[in-house]
């Protein structure tokens, strides 16, 4: 394993925990030049799975694309690294259950959306106005009232159009 702080390719195990109800393997390294811990993770490999997206070009499924998307739309909201971690395992698993060899980026993106909004609001809004590609503020209100209109807020006025 090559250190992520000097590059060196030895280093030691100094922990070994199963993590994610057993599909993976959690270890604690360092780095036998830098002496600097760092921590990897070890999955099962699994047949490629592939995602098709809305062009129709095809690229394997990863996770670290959607921990991506999902960091970005909790930036600065009080959701802890680990619930994110947790919610790209728990869409993972829901992906490699349903579907064997393809599924289409709609899916994902949708399963992401359902676990942003069972956390946070504010990051739901955000990661939907991208993966939505809101076209004007009419939009982005209709998804706002249906968001609060699942809460106990009132409803939105409608967004008015400017004058120019």
């Amino acid at each position: 394993m090559k250190c992520p702080y000097c590059g060196y390719k030895e280093d030691k195990v100094i922990d070994s925990r199963s993590s994610s109800g057993g599909n993976s393997i959690r270890r604690r390294r360092e780095c036998l030049k830098c002496e600097r811990r760092f921590t990897t993770y070890e999955y099962i490999e699994q047949i490629p799975l592939l995602v098709v997206k809305k062009a129709g070009q095809r690229e394997p499924f990863d996770r670290t694309k959607i921990l991506s998307g999902i960091i970005k739309a909790c930036e600065k909201r009080p959701v802890s690294m680990q619930k994110m971690e947790d919610m790209v395992t728990s869409i993972e698993r829901i992906v490699m259950r349903k579907y064997e060899k393809e599924i289409p980026s709609t899916i994902v993106g949708e399963l992401i959306m359902e676990k942003l909004a069972e956390i946070d609001d504010v990051a739901y809004v955000r990661f939907a106005s991208v993966y939505r590609q809101f076209k004007d503020v009419n939009q982005f209100m209709k998804e706002l009232q249906e968001i609060l209109g699942k809460g106990a807020y009132k409803k939105l006025p409608k967004a008015k159009k400017k004058k120019r």
